[in-house]
């Protein structure tokens, strides 16, 4: 069979790595179309995944967003019909659901963000399948299918993912040190208009280093006073990195639930909600969802120095880690065994 499938966030090329690879061995042909965000295309290219730029930018702002959405349409339109995909896959990218459509092939998603509004309303429309985690929040109708899992155990499930502490020699740390790994977002994604995370970003890393070490991962331009802080390591160890980091905090939902599915407690402060954060809160006791915008900084400070009391905070995580991988699926042999499968 051959597959189509579009890398427009570096959280998709950890996602679908697994799969693209496991698909492969199977004999199924899969071609990867791509849109230069972050260091999406630095990932692709350290898991040697081959891909066609579609475009060298996601765009700043809404206008330059619907020109990119017309451009990559039509791209993909014409990549679909050099390729002749017998199936579209991936996440609620639009443009994929609208060439599936003019194709008159199967698209099947993976989605997990309640707030993607416009990527879901396209789906709806066009997508045949939209597999979702039982904790998301909305109701998307006939094609929704739901499983007992988050899209991070996709790369992060125990079948796929070890972690490898030699990343903490690179920054002069041991299995013993705390450490703090503190994520800024860009804000420059369609859902995050109007929304907003740590106002204060100096004053709050002030404050936090007081207690522990803190490394900063950020998607955008640091000011210079935090440049000290910024982690220079290869992207693809992050996660190495979380599962022996003490604490996260941060804006970032996914490297939230990342944390918690590898034992590290979370900090999650951004007005915008998730069912997966909510869950891993409410079922696991893993993440600490902080959305008030008048409040959420205090709150979050507060209770980082709360859990960095706590001397057996690491253990406690990994206990909880165990309870929620026994409750979840590994969704990459789900998938794969879904897309062989379908209709």
């Amino acid at each position: 069979m051959k597959i189509l499938l579009s890398i427009e966030h570096p959280a998709w090329a950890h996602q679908f790595r697994h799969m693209i690879r496991e698909l492969e061995k199977k004999g199924h042909i899969i071609k990867v179309v791509a849109i230069n965000k972050d260091r999406d295309l630095e990932l692709l290219d350290i898991f040697n995944i081959e891909y066609d730029i579609i475009s060298n930018t996601s765009g700043k702002n809404l206008f330059e967003k619907g020109i990119i959405f017309l451009k990559t349409t039509f791209k993909i339109y014409q990549i679909s019909k050099q390729f002749k995909p017998d199936m579209y896959i991936g996440r609620a990218s639009p443009m994929m659901s609208i060439n599936s459509f003019l194709f008159r092939k199967n698209h099947i998603i993976f989605e997990d963000t309640e707030h993607s509004t416009f990527c879901l309303f396209i789906a709806k429309l066009f997508t045949d399948v939209i597999i979702t985690p039982n904790c998301f929040k909305n109701n998307l109708g006939r094609k929704q299918f739901s499983v007992d899992a988050y899209k991070e155990l996709f790369y992060l499930h125990p079948n796929y993912f070890t972690p490898n502490p030699n990343v903490l020699s690179e920054l002069n740390l041991s299995t013993q040190d705390k450490f703090i790994i503190l994520r800024f977002v860009a804000w420059d994604a369609h859902h995050d208009i109007g929304q907003q995370g740590i106002k204060g970003k100096i004053e709050f890393v002030k404050k936090l280093e007081k207690y522990c070490r803190v490394l900063i991962s950020s998607e955008g331009k640091l000011d210079k006073e935090l440049d000290k802080y910024k982690i220079v390591v290869s992207p693809e160890k992050l996660h190495d990195l979380l599962y022996y980091a003490t604490l996260y905090v941060g804006e970032g939902s996914t490297t939230a639930s990342e944390c918690a599915i590898l034992g590290t407690h979370a900090i999650y402060i951004n007005t915008l909600r998730l069912g997966y954060t909510e869950e891993e809160e409410t079922k696991y006791n893993l993440v600490y969802n902080f959305s008030d915008k008048n409040t959420m900084e205090k709150q979050a400070f507060d209770k980082a120095l709360e859990l960095l009391e706590n001397k057996d905070l690491r253990n406690e995580g990994k206990k909880k880690r165990e309870r929620l991988l026994k409750d979840k699926i590994d969704v990459t042999a789900f998938m794969i065994k879904f897309i062989e499968n379908y209709p």
